[in-house]
């Protein structure tokens, strides 16, 4: 049996491309520039990770325009999706053991 550490995606798991794909998730579009408030980025840190991202197939971005003001958003794909979903059942596994370790401590 591996241990579930083994099966974490490095492309999901860094932190801010987890921030950037969790969020993603929770909007059917997210604007760059909220991307970069919000993980509190540079513009051109978010861009290496969205790029990371896109060339992974884990989302699309779109380049249009709100009023005359140029935007970017951010689309989390299928594939983004199963990987964000796969990465957190990842993450539960690896709690539940940490917690089963703690309980058989406390005895």
């Amino acid at each position: 049996m591996t241990h579930p550490a083994n099966g974490l995606d490095d492309v999901v798991h860094q932190r801010v491309r987890l921030g950037i794909l969790t969020i993603a998730h929770e909007a059917r579009r997210v604007e760059f520039g909220f991307l970069r408030t919000t993980l509190d980025l540079t513009v051109g840190n978010l861009s290496q990770h969205l790029t990371v991202l896109e060339k992974a197939g884990l989302i699309t971005i779109e380049k249009g325009y709100e009023g005359r003001r140029g935007r970017t958003w951010i689309h989390l794909t299928p594939a983004g999706k199963k990987a964000l979903r796969d990465e957190i059942s990842r993450l539960k596994e690896l709690i539940r053991q940490v917690e089963e370790t703690q309980e058989g401590d406390l005895t």
